[in-house]
């Protein structure tokens, strides 16, 4: 785990300011976090109004919602939408009735298995309302009447996502996707949102050679919203990584593109192993995050994604235990740290050709050994080069080298450059 910095405290920092808001797949709880971020990182922010076809899809209604709350006969809060926004079923249609609760439970949700966790549940597509709260709050409420109370919006209104685009030295494309639609839940999304726009400021830094661009956008039908909107330009896009669950003290885990060999498989992979971190690579499936709908076969891009413990993979999954404590300024460094090395390998992973390929070029009279003396990797560096130059068919690029040779890929990729300035290979 890479120790705290800076910018992982400021990472922890911007989580705990979203924790508290209500997000959803519409809403102003969207908006608000959008703004939030927008203090980071510039933010183009697109509204699509209710009712748009997207793909198989249509915007819903949007939904908002001021209070809500389960009261004795006394009046006492017994389940409280101010304490918590788990505490409402997501998209929870409006209600203001007295019952008692043999009927209110059934619109109650618990964790039996886990007594003093709070559930997170929605109903996006189905009317329904309903309260998520503790078991052993449950338990501790004795038959009688109850006052029922969620008020709330449907309405017509928009689904909001934003982008952030980092221009780069040419047209094409990298992606990085995470979802905004989750409430109260530090790890999934919240620190994905934190390591995706700390990563855009450092690449911003940079002049890298693609164009990245970061979406940030609900879950599930934001991104199919995207592709329907991008449908020209999704051509241009050539690598994407979908992040979340980029904060708990699990180990990294990269799941590849439905492709299974695309380009960001085989970079996350080599710098996977090439850091000696502890670390899964798992296949595609159909399910999980959007990666899903990029990699949908009509569109089949080369994305795929990168969590530490994966959806649905540690029992704090969608509770209130995904909580401020369950998250990290180490784990979201070390979440930051792989993105900028596999990005940094992704940009720089070129093919050549050897301009000199009959035989080996003379390197000495080029002064290529003699730029390496003194260096503690001569005979590495010296092996790079021979490498670079034999695998320079137009076929082969520097990653390839860097796998077939054992070699780090700085190296490869520092001889590549020194070749590149002798005249003896060109892109």
């Amino acid at each position: 785990m890479a120790p705290v910095t800076e910018i992982g405290e400021e990472m922890y920092a911007l989580v705990e300011r979203l924790y508290p808001l209500c997000r959803s797949i519409t809403g102003d709880g969207v908006r608000a976090t959008l703004d939030i971020v927008g203090e980071y990182i510039p933010l183009q922010v697109h509204e699509v109004p209710t009712g748009t076809q997207v793909l198989d899809w249509t915007v819903p209604q949007e939904w908002n919602i001021r209070d809500a709350y389960i009261a004795d006969t006394t009046g006492r809060r017994i389940v409280d939408f101010a304490a918590s926004s788990l505490h409402v079923l997501g998209y929870s249609v409006p209600v203001s009735a007295t019952m008692p609760l043999a009927e209110l439970r059934e619109h109650l949700h618990t964790l039996p298995d886990h007594p003093g966790w709070v559930p997170y549940r929605t109903s996006y597509y189905k009317p329904e309302w309903g309260f998520c709260l503790a078991q052993d709050t449950l338990d501790a409420m004795p038959d009688g009447e109850y006052e029922v109370r969620i008020d709330s919006t449907l309405a017509d209104g928009h689904l909001t996502y934003a982008e952030h685009v980092v221009p780069g030295q040419v047209p094409d494309e990298v992606i990085v996707s995470c979802h905004v639609c989750h409430p109260s839940l530090a790890n999934d999304n919240l620190a994905g949102i934190a390591v995706a726009t700390f990563l855009a400021r450092a690449l911003a830094r940079q002049t890298p050679y693609y164009t990245y661009r970061f979406i940030f956008a609900p879950g599930t039908i934001g991104a199919i919203t995207w592709l329907a909107r991008n449908a020209e330009r999704v051509e241009r896009v050539k690598h994407g990584l979908v992040l979340a669950c980029a904060g708990d003290p699990g180990h990294l885990t990269y799941k590849r593109s439905r492709r299974g060999d695309a380009e960001i498989d085989r970079v996350m992979r080599h710098v996977l192993t090439a850091s000696e971190r502890p670390h899964r690579v798992t296949g595609f499936t159909p399910y999980g995050y959007d990666e899903r709908q990029f990699c949908s076969p009509g569109f089949d891009l080369g994305v795929g994604s990168l969590t530490r413990t994966p959806y649905a993979g540690y029992p704090e999954y969608h509770t209130s235990a995904d909580n401020l404590e369950f998250v990290s300024p180490e784990a979201m460094t070390d979440t930051l740290a792989v993105c900028r090395e596999a990005f940094a390998v992704l940009d720089r992973n070129r093919r050549y050709v050897n301009l000199s390929p009959y035989g080996e070029p003379q390197l000495g009279r080029r002064g290529l050994y003699d730029a390496l003396g003194g260096r503690s990797d001569t005979k590495q560096a010296q092996m790079a080069m021979l490498w670079v130059l034999n695998l320079s068919d137009g076929e082969h690029g520097l990653l390839d080298v860097a796998e077939r040779s054992g070699l780090p890929f700085g190296t490869v990729a520092a001889a590549a450059d020194a070749l590149h300035g002798a005249g003896l290979i060109k892109a």
